[in-house]
């Protein structure tokens, strides 16, 4: 009778575990791509909730949860649209924060292409510079500022091959489509501390507005519990060391 009692009592502890085990539909900008897929890994293994990951452009994030995309959290790539989204009470205001700081960079596949002050800019080197869409993505309103601060903006224009978010930049560039282009330090920074493929200039903090990622729960979650768990995570020393490790600071 005893073990028989003991059987049941772990099935029912066991049902209770899985019963509470919840899915977390999270948007993610795509230069935060890498480090959160480590990061929801590294959740699940602590808490038995799944994490279900859609990548790309803030803005269009933006006009999805508009429109009543089912997410539960959204990790933006700058703090506008976490804040407009609570100012329509679309979000919940507690939960909205900063859970990364991006740096700009000046990247290439080829490893001689771009040197270390970004003067290859200025060259006849290139014929295409790739470049994330600036109404829709913030790393391409920052290279965008960046080049405004230049003052090549306006001379570069009918070499800018302009991409739907931060992944498709990189992409133009990885594939030879485009001989340079502007993304996050996040997407080429080697986690193990190893140097980057290709060459890159990091572009100084001055040339553009602070790239602050906030992320925010949104007020339409059905896994409140399990969505605010995983926004607190991303302040937990494990996600700040993968946080740090892609190369963002916080």
């Amino acid at each position: 009778m005893t073990k028989l009692l003991h059987l049941v009592a772990f099935a029912v502890v066991t049902f209770a575990l899985v019963s509470h085990a919840a899915e977390v539909q999270v948007a993610v900008a795509a230069n935060f791509t890498e480090a959160a897929k480590r990061i929801a890994a590294d959740f699940e293994k602590d808490t038995g909730n799944t994490v279900k990951l859609s990548f790309g452009a803030t803005g269009a994030f933006y006009a999805q949860i508009s429109s009543g995309e089912p997410f539960d959290v959204l990790l933006a790539a700058d703090d506008a649209t976490p804040h407009r989204l609570v100012a329509e009470n679309r979000a919940i205001a507690e939960t909205d924060k900063t859970y990364a700081i991006g740096k700009l960079v000046l990247w290439s596949s080829d490893p001689a292409f771009v040197d270390a002050n970004g003067a290859v800019l200025k060259s006849d080197k290139f014929k295409h510079l790739s470049v994330a869409d600036p109404k829709l993505a913030p790393y391409g309103l920052a290279a965008q500022e960046a080049l405004q601060h230049l003052g090549i903006f306006d001379s570069l224009k009918p070499k800018l091959v302009v991409a739907g978010n931060i992944a498709q930049a990189y992409q133009f560039v990885s594939t030879g489509n485009a001989e340079l282009g502007f993304v996050a330090l996040g997407q080429v920074q080697q986690p193990d501390g190893s140097k980057p493929h290709g060459s890159m200039w990091l572009v100084p903090d001055n040339l553009y507005s602070p790239i602050r990622q906030n992320l925010v729960v949104l007020s339409s979650t059905k896994e409140r519990a399990a969505a605010t768990a995983f926004a607190n995570f991303l302040s937990s020393d494990k996600a700040r060391m993968t946080i740090k490790a892609y190369g963002y600071a916080w």
